[in-house]
């Protein structure tokens, strides 16, 4: 009899040892339930922040792109007006030397054709007053030696040549001022840069720290400064060059037209003489 009951209670201890553990195993889920939660829980709300960070950073970024020409020209500090100055001195000699240029503009070939025509004809008061009526600097020489023929060859060749200079000096008026513009606008950004990189050190110096936003000013200003340079000196150089090579053509059609004048004078001398 004893025996049976040992049997039983073995046969019956793992099914009480089952029904004592269930209810750790549960009280254990429920804790990871709860730990899972208070883990998560928190979790979403740096989300958010993160979220705003770089809508701060876009409305920053759309102030500084939406700056004008004021504002950029008050950022760049008192070096902007001396960079001014340069601008509309260049432009309007730029301008005055388009127009000169414009006026002075002749078909050399056609015009010496009429002049030759005269010439041979015998009607030197002719071809003077073609000269008279038509602008620029070949009629201008040309007239010159005209009003010589008199005097003969040698006198009229020097009238050409003098008068060659002074068309010169007229044609040249104003490029040195377009050289010196495009020469001293990029000097005077690069000083608007070293002046805002000084004033940039000063403020981190007396704030004893370096941030982004004591520096910005000062970089900023030296940043457009030097840009602001570039952009008045590129176009005035080049509008210097540009009248330069006109010159250049206009001293071929004054030297052509000035051997064309003395060889028609000489052949008239010539005929003259026969």
């Amino acid at each position: 009899m004893h025996k049976i009951l040992l049997v039983l209670l073995l046969l019956m201890a793992p099914f009480a040892i089952a029904q004592g553990e269930e209810p750790e195993v549960v009280e254990t889920t429920e804790e990871v339930t709860e730990t899972v939660e208070e883990v998560t829980a928190p979790v979403e709300e740096p989300a958010a922040d993160i979220e705003e960070t770089p809508v701060a950073e876009e409305v920053e970024r759309s102030q500084s792109a939406s700056m004008d020409l004021k504002d950029l020209f008050i950022a760049g500090g008192n070096f902007m007006w001396p960079l001014l100055l340069a601008l509309v001195i260049g432009i309007a000699v730029t301008v005055e030397r388009f127009i000169t240029f414009s006026k002075a503009k002749l078909d050399v070939n056609k015009f010496l054709e009429k002049l030759g025509g005269y010439i041979r004809k015998g009607d030197l008061n002719g071809a003077e007053n073609l000269c008279d009526r038509t602008v620029g600097p070949v009629s201008a020489i040309l007239r010159a030696g005209l009003m010589r023929r008199d005097k003969g060859l040698v006198d009229v060749e020097k009238a050409i040549e003098s008068a060659g200079s002074i068309e010169m000096a007229h044609l040249e008026k104003g490029l040195v001022v377009l050289a010196t513009v495009s020469s001293v606008a990029p000097m005077i950004g690069f000083l608007g840069t070293v002046s805002g990189m000084i004033r940039a050190f000063g403020e981190i110096a007396a704030a004893k720290n370096v941030d982004a936003s004591l520096v910005a000013g000062g970089i900023q200003e030296a940043l457009i400064t030097t840009a602001s340079g570039l952009i008045v000196a590129i176009p005035i150089q080049m509008a210097n060059n540009y009248f330069i090579a006109k010159v250049g053509r206009f001293i071929t059609d004054m030297e052509e037209a000035s051997m064309f004048l003395v060889d028609q004078l000489a052949d008239m001398e010539h005929l003259k003489q026969l």
